[in-house]
This record gives structure tokens, sequence and C-alpha cells, in this order.
């Protein structure tokens, strides 16, 4: 046993994806970052999640990313709602596809990029407490080791240390029914990919993930697991025949686990210096892919914001839109996979209902919206206006040598000056360190209707000037001082500007 104590401004709790994209995050502002992850090695015989949505995606192409994992994922054109199919080839984006690639490829390309930028990822280190003051956090591990830092952020899983150490309650309902995943091998594969099939017993799923491995998944709907049940083949197996009537004959399991359906939120995601994101803020059932995505996407929504905190740019209360913004997405997540695990269901009500929903989907606006919440490109965060852009998420406009999204690689916010709007400069100026005043005229000026944008780190638009509308640049500074702090009050500072124009 050891009393040694580190310092670090943020300490990470769990080394998943939420906790490797927020540590890149800091890591970016130059925040100090230490990871605690209490396994000792990356799981990588885990695949466990398959899929990155849409907005993921595009905040991976906002941090100049997105192309490491490209090239270790399958795009596919669509998603899916409790198995009915959600085209996503007229989805507004740069990137209309889930990228499948499984979430130990994920954690291990981001652990890559969080080595890179210098943050300290330390494995076999197990958080056991904390204490925190006005002053900050000091985290005790296992081995009699201390960690003090100003923020301590859980992004340890659903049975969160973290969580229970705050005393954070995390409601909600219990599962209702059992489903078991193996990636195994099969002597007798079917002669097609299936997915979701229903039948009289539950509905299951058989699916290639590779080179003479499959993955199989089981619903047994009314029957609750026992939660340290031992997970075997020989059970997945039974399960598997009394579904489907046959094993396909597997054997070698690479990976096994079971989950349910409960679904559960953190009643909030903060408690002083201590902060809650991913799994260990939102537990829900597997459906559609969107555990993962919504984890990476809460990082990528407090990571610039608590390293304004840290940097001591921006007041402490700027911490508190995180849960204004995050804590309703993941509500929406939660009830849509209770939707969805209802429509799973295989009796012959549920089946009436799916083959209503089935004729529903067919409409495009009902399609586009199920594709929209799926994939997290409906969100609109509240910043106290109407216009229907403020709150969205910026498109990635083509500029004359490149495109909006590279101007994001550093997370820094940027005022958006379409066509050169010079009193821009002096309320910019103010902000001179924290904001990049860019001047562009890209080809999609006149679709996207606005003269100027103020975009966060995000890539959420946060303040705008409708096209032939004077530029409110009251409600400019009000947006500024609210996402990046207090203006450094010297009107004159000379800044710098990039000026493009069309060639």
């Amino acid at each position: 046993m050891t009393e040694k104590t580190t310092e670090t401004q943020v300490v990470i709790a769990g080394a998943g994806p939420t906790g490797l994209m927020l540590a890149c995050e800091l890591r970016l502002a130059g925040v100090d970052v230490q990871v605690l992850e209490r396994e000792a090695e990356p799981r990588t015989a885990e695949s466990r999640a398959g899929g990155l949505h849409i907005r993921t995606l595009e905040i991976l192409d906002q941090r100049g990313l997105l192309d490491r994992f490209l090239a270790h994922g399958r795009p596919r054109s669509g998603v899916h709602y409790a198995g009915l199919p959600l085209d996503l080839t007229d989805a507004p984006t740069r990137h209309p596809y889930l990228l499948f690639i499984m979430q130990s490829e994920v954690e291990r390309l981001l652990a890559e990029r969080a080595a890179e930028t210098g943050a300290a990822i330390r494995r076999g280190t197990e958080l056991q407490g904390f204490s925190q003051d006005e002053t900050g956090v000091t985290a005790a591990l296992a081995d009699g080791s201390h960690v003090c830092a100003q923020y301590l952020v859980g992004c340890d899983g659903g049975r969160s240390t973290v969580r229970r150490l705050a005393g954070i309650g995390f409601p909600g309902t219990r599962a209702t029914m059992t489903a078991m995943l193996g990636d195994v091998r099969l002597a007798e594969p079917p002669g097609r990919d299936i997915f979701q099939e229903r039948r009289e017993r539950g509905s299951f799923s058989v699916l290639p993930f590779g080179p003479d491995w499959y993955r199989v998944i089981t619903n047994e709907f009314d029957h609750v697991a026992d939660r340290d049940e031992p997970v075997t083949l020989e059970a997945l197996a039974a399960v598997l025949r009394k579904i489907a009537g046959t094993d396909f004959g597997m054997h070698s399991p690479r990976w096994l686990s079971r989950h349910g359906d409960a679904a559960r939120q953190a009643e909030r995601y903060r408690d002083g210096r201590v902060l809650l994101a991913g799994d260990a803020a939102h537990i829900h059932f597997p459906a559609g892919g969107q555990g993962l995505n919504t984890g990476v996407q809460d990082a990528a929504n407090l990571g610039w914001k608590l390293a304004a905190v840290v940097r001591r740019q921006a007041p402490d209360a700027l911490l508190d839109t995180y849960q204004t913004e995050r804590h309703p997405v993941a509500a929406r997540v939660l009830q849509n996979t209770r939707a969805q695990t209802a429509l799973w269901r295989v009796d012959e009500h549920t089946t009436a209902l799916r083959e209503t929903m089935t004729d529903l989907i067919e409409i495009d606006a009902v399609r586009r919206r199920l594709a929209g919440e799926i994939t997290a490109t409906d969100l609109r965060y509240p910043m106290g206006g109407t216009d229907d852009l403020l709150g969205r998420r910026m498109p990635d406009l083509d500029l004359d040598d490149g495109r909006l999204y590279e101007l994001l690689h550093q997370a820094r916010s940027i005022l958006l000056d379409l066509i050169g709007l010079q009193a821009l400069d002096t309320v910019a100026a103010g902000w001179g360190g924290r904001v990049d005043l860019i001047r562009v005229r890209p080809a999609e000026a006149a679709s996207l209707g606005a003269d100027a944008v103020l975009i966060r780190p995000d890539g959420h638009v946060a303040w705008l000037a409708r096209t032939g509308a004077a530029p409110d640049l009251d409600a400019l500074r009000t947006s500024l001082t609210t996402w990046l702090g207090p203006s450094d009050r010297i009107e004159q500072q000379a800044i710098t500007v990039a000026h493009r124009t069309i060639r």
C-alpha cells in the first residue's frame, strides 16, 4: 500500500468511449487530465456496441478524427426503430449512414488520441472514494494513493461508483425481459442475416461480425434473469433453441453478455465538483445503438465547458448548462428505447402495432422524425431565442479552401462572418483569445439564410444574424458572455481575423 498523492486538474473515472472522448476534449484546451480505469488491460475481446451514428460521426469530423474511424468501420445506409428499417440516404449531413465499428475499436482509437494529446490513462487503478470541498476533489484509490483535482467526472458505467458515492439518485423502470448476446462461431450458420426475427417465444438475431464470427442475440420477454446468474455458452444455446428451434451449432465464444431493458437516469448530472456522463448518467435497452453515441455526445457537450471553468475563463455556473442541455436528451433516449422494447414483443397486439408502424414509417416525415431522433441530428439545445437554427448543429458548409468543420478541430468557438460585417470586429475583440472571427463567403450562405453565426466548440449555433436584418450585437455580447465567460473589456484589442474570399 502507498499513500502517494498526485495532482491534476480533472480526474475522470472510466476509460470507456465517454471518458476517453472527454479526456481528448479537455486536453485540446490544455487541461491536465488523469483517467482512472479499473481494468488493467483494454477490453479487446468484448465487442459490445457496434455502431456510430451521424451526430457522433460529425463530432469526430469536427475534431479531425473521423478518417481514423472510417478506416476501421463499414458504412451502412440505414438504422432501425425496433427492427423496422429507417433509410438515412437523404439525411442532411455529409455522413448519411451508420458506421459499423466495434466498441473495442472505438475505445482503442480514442485511447490513442488521448495519449497523443497528453492525457494520462492509468489502467489497473480503481477509485474507491472521494471527498470534495469548495476548492476541489480528492479521489481515494484502491492502492491507498490519492489524486487531487479541481473536478471529478464519473464515466464509470451503469453501476457507477462515482454516482453512488455522490448520493445521486438513479430512478427509472425495472427490467421486464432478458437479452443474451454472444460473439461465437457457428458450425451450421444460417444462409442469411437474421435481425430480430420474432417467434412465439421471443426474438433472435444472427449476424456476421467478422471472418467466421457471428453475433447471436436472444430476447426473452417477461423473464428477468437473476443479476448474479452466470452467462454461459450453454445458457445462450438453450435460449436460442427455445426461440429459434436451433442453436446453429454455436461454439468457441469470444464474448458473452446479458442485459435487460431497465431504464434509469441520474436525478442530476452534477453534485458540486462531481459530474456524471455516459452510462453513469443514463442506462437503457440498447435499441438503435444509442448508448455509446449518447455518451460520446455528453463528452462533447461537457468538455469545452469544463475546460473553460477550469481555466477560469468562464464562471462555474456554465457547468449547469450541461445538465440543462443533456439531461433532456437522455430522457428522450430512455423514452424511445422503452417504446422500441414494447414493439419487439411477440403477442398479437404488438404485431398489429408493428404493422401500423411499418405503414407510418413509409411516410417520409415520420421516417425522418424517427431517424433524426435515433441519430441525434434533430437536437436543438435551448438558447433563449425563437430562431429555428439557434441551438441546432451547424451545417458543414463548403468553403473556398476547405470545410467548416475543419475550423473546429481545435475545439474553439467561431464567429463566422459571411458578408463582411465590420461591426463584429469590435465585439469579438472583447473575447479575442477565446473566439476566432473568420470571414468566408461559402456557396451555401444563401441557403443558410444568415449573415453571421456564432458557433460553439461543440458545433451548435449560439447566435446568428439573419440575412438582410441588422445584427443584434447586444445579443451577440450576451451569447459570448454566456458561453465563453466575461469579456476581456479591451474593446480595441487587436485580433487575428482570417479573411477568405471565393476565388
